[in-house]
């Protein structure tokens, strides 16, 4: 069974992206695949700093956050965009998981060999494409395999995302194909 670490880089409390997040979540879970939430803002991550790192190693948050992730076949990943890139909080919250515990861990292992899927949720015509745009070129310069086919959802409201037809939507559709070629590629 294919298991997928799905998390959102709103920080925002009812977040479209939060809540397409756990639709898609809903979604994956119908096609067979074991989902696991994790709430970034729970993870308390300090601002990456190298300095802090040196003096302090990793912080709790960004421990727990990589054996997550080293546990995932794949990872399902909401962005909002914000001035056309991901938010400073996922972006961080990578730049925390790409860091080494120990000089004995080989670099980035808990991104190599796993796949992502990439969805956003945005008021706009847009849907956040632009932002996946750039985390796709985060994940894929740190050996991370993104699926092709990203879910951008433009228009969107929290009341189209809780429709019970929304599967059924030109959205939907586009989510549920982002879904099945990230459980297909998942080894």
């Amino acid at each position: 069974m294919k298991s997928i670490l799905a998390f959102s880089g709103s920080a925002r409390i009812h977040s479209l992206n939060a809540q397409l997040l756990q639709k898609a979540s809903e979604m994956a879970r119908e096609m067979g695949a074991v989902v696991e939430i994790i709430d970034l803002r729970a993870l308390d991550l300090p601002l990456y700093d190298g300095d802090y790192e040196e003096a302090n190693g990793l912080p709790d948050g960004a421990r727990t956050l990589k054996e997550a992730m080293r546990e995932a076949d794949a990872f399902l990943i909401a962005s909002p965009e914000y001035n056309s890139f991901p938010t400073p909080m996922l972006l961080n919250a990578i730049d925390w998981a790409s860091r080494a515990e120990s000089r004995d861990e080989a670099p980035l292992t808990a991104f190599k060999g796993k796949s992502a899927g990439l969805i956003a949720a945005s008021p706009g015509p847009m849907g956040g494409l632009r932002s996946l745009t750039m985390l796709r070129t985060k994940l894929q310069n740190i050996g991370v395999t993104v699926v092709p086919a990203m879910a951008a959802v433009g228009g969107a409201t929290p009341d189209a995302i809780a429709d019970e037809h929304f599967a059924d939507s030109n959205n939907g559709r586009r989510l549920k194909a982002t879904l099945q070629a990230l459980i297909h590629l998942t080894v």
